[in-house]
């Protein structure tokens, strides 16, 4: 079968290997956390859009039942998001549109950091298994995709953009 008719493999145009190096450039950034915030937040801020991209353009099936990505160590994940909280500080926050002072809301319910851990711990899973199996890698992208970080890549694209605007990525 050729790949524009196999809803289980991607396109065979080198996009799952192009995903896997957006993927490692990120995970790379977010290990990193450069001194320089406003220099890192800028380049997450252009990464972000083209891993976007490449993973809405993968073309997949659902995996089988059983198929789950190994669970994210918990205290691994809150000491990462504790420490992109920390170096984003008052660019962390934000108000999602449901979001209503009107409505008895004292506090910000978005969280920058939370976006930006939960998209490095499901790409960092995958490179791990990209390794082994980069089908099985491209298909666990998608389905938490679609399920999970997607919605963390949108809220967090949207406040990088909304932060930009008002010239606060290069603090």
């Amino acid at each position: 079968m050729d790949a524009i008719t196999s809803p289980t493999r991607v396109l065979e145009t080198g996009l799952d290997h192009d995903l896997a190096r957006l993927a490692r450039r990120y995970c790379e950034l977010i290990e990193t956390r450069a001194t320089k915030r406003g220099v890192w937040l800028a380049r997450i801020a252009e990464l972000l859009p083209r891993l976007h991209a490449g993973v809405s353009s993968l073309v997949t099936a659902k995996p089988p039942p059983g198929d789950r990505p190994e669970p994210v160590d918990l205290d691994a994940r809150f000491e990462l998001f504790s420490q992109l909280r920390d170096l984003l500080a008052d660019c962390d926050p934000y108000w999602l549109e449901f979001d209503s002072v009107a409505d008895g809301m004292t506090a910000m319910t978005g969280s920058l950091a939370d976006d930006l851990t939960d998209i490095y711990c499901e790409l960092k899973q995958g490179l791990a298994l990209f390794e082994l199996d980069p089908d099985r890698a491209v298909k666990a992208w998608a389905l938490g995709y679609r399920q999970h970080w997607g919605q963390h890549l949108v809220d967090a694209e949207r406040h990088l953009a909304m932060l930009q605007s008002q010239s606060r990525l290069d603090l």
